[in-house]
């Protein structure tokens, strides 16, 4: 028999390796991974300012947004049972344009990100000890202990832990949720597509929608799927009942929000930063209302959510990019394969751990000399071009000879990657815009 992980026996490896398994919960788990990963501090506090702003007005743009990501999970999983290679190997067969693009975005973006999400983790630790040591130094303990946790363990036990860690974000962003009271009517009428009344509520709206939850975490589910022991089509009931679990709790999270931002600070015209910080100010208010237990119950959940991001990150990017130096270091001459990533070969590699040290070390750095104006820019536009990116050469390759026929998209999961497409391309050149070009230069 197979193991709640996924991974099959020996006796059972040969004579039962393609049989559909029944969708059971027992089996869930690299949607959790997705879901904590892909939800940041940062998902949450543009949820809770699109609360404050708009009140319920913009809960229908969260739901959106969780479909959306589904149907990009979905189709990033399914490519890797259906074929039994990685993304990376489906990319690499569209061009080398695709293996440029990529080894520059995870070189500028980890670079940038691996000093944002320690930052992220360190806040709310410093909030709740002020006295121990300064906010760079927590930080930098977030990054050490995010490498030692990832370096010596494998999928099973990062995929537990993380499970504890989204069991304590679920606890404390719906008691936060039902404590605030929301206005259940309100919520209903907000279900329905409605923009706001005001100066740039389109592009607001589409960025609510495109910020719930995940970017490259997207491209990393297939590989989390693989690790757990999923490689064939077998898997393909279970995984997609796994997909709709991590956005169903994802939506959880960023409604939960939503409902505190409704409430809270819409009904009493408060406003608060954007970025992490923005959660510290909330723990301030929510002292002030419901005392120093909620508070700090809060700054708990904060830590969870921002933590579970750092070392999602650490291992799924890390298993991509051992993925790209395994192919290209082979010349093209091997096909990157779910077995592989199964194996758990990949999180003994050095190339996977090679990439945990660019994301701990170098970082540290901006740390203390503050973050480069160029390389902050081209992070930026990197970022907002992955997404596209992803949709369109899933779009690619799931309608290519490359899937196998029962495998490839119909009407419905083309219809969600062309508008998921359409969605992260506007969003991009908006933010491609919107960057400051003629300091760059």
């Amino acid at each position: 028999m197979a193991d709640t992980t996924g991974n099959p026996t020996d006796t059972q490896a040969s004579s039962d390796n393609s049989r559909p398994r029944k969708s059971s919960w027992k089996y869930i788990g690299p949607g959790i991974v997705v879901a904590a990963t892909g939800v940041g501090a940062g998902d949450l506090v543009a949820t809770l300012i699109a609360g404050s702003n708009f009140g319920y007005t913009l809960l229908w743009a969260a739901v959106i947004g969780c479909l959306v990501k589904i149907s990009l999970a979905e189709a990033a999983g399914r490519w890797h049972l259906s074929t039994g290679r990685t993304l990376f190997d489906g990319w690499a067969s569209l061009g080398r344009w695709t293996s440029w693009f990529f080894v520059a975005y995870v070189v500028i973006w980890g670079f940038v990100y691996g000093a944002a999400a320690m930052s992220s983790s360190a806040l709310p630790l410093q909030a709740l000890f002020p006295d121990v040591m300064d906010l760079k130094w927590w930080a930098i303990a977030c990054g050490l202990t995010g490498l030692v946790f990832v370096w010596f363990n494998k999928y099973e036990v990062f995929e537990k832990v993380m499970t504890v860690l989204v069991g304590v974000m679920f606890v404390v962003t719906v008691y936060l949720a039902i404590r605030v009271t929301p206005n259940l009517g309100d919520a209903f009428a907000g279900l329905l597509p409605v923009l706001p009344d005001e100066k740039d509520s389109i592009l607001n709206t589409l960025g609510l929608i495109g910020g719930v939850g995940g970017t490259i975490t997207l491209a990393a589910y297939g590989y989390w799927v693989n690790a757990k022991g999923w490689t064939n089509t077998g898997w393909m009931k279970v995984m997609r009942l796994d997909n709709r679990v991590a956005y169903a709790t994802t939506g959880i999270f960023v409604i939960s929000m939503l409902f505190v931002g409704a409430e809270m600070l819409h009904s009493a015209n408060i406003a608060i930063a954007s970025g992490d910080k923005g959660l510290i100010q909330l723990s301030d208010i929510l002292e002030d209302k419901y005392g120093s237990a909620t508070a700090k119950f809060f700054l708990i959940g904060f830590f969870a959510t921002s933590y579970t991001s750092l070392i999602g990150v650490w291992h799924g990017v890390s298993l991509m990019f051992a993925d790209f130096v395994a192919r290209f270091r082979d010349k093209g001459e091997r096909k990157g394969t779910g077995e592989e990533v199964a194996s758990g070969a990949r999180e003994r590699s050095w190339p996977f751990r090679a990439y945990l040290l660019w994301l701990t070390f170098p970082p540290i750095v901006l740390l203390f000399q503050g973050q480069p104006f160029r390389l902050i820019i081209l992070y930026g536009v990197l970022g907002a071009a992955f997404l596209p990116f992803l949709a369109g050469t899933l779009i690619w390759l799931l309608n290519s000879s490359r899937t196998p026929a029962e495998w490839r998209n119909g009407l419905i999961s083309n219809g969600m990657l062309v508008i998921a497409g359409l969605l992260f391309l506007v969003l991009c050149v908006k933010q491609i815009w919107d960057q400051p070009w003629s300091e760059f230069f």
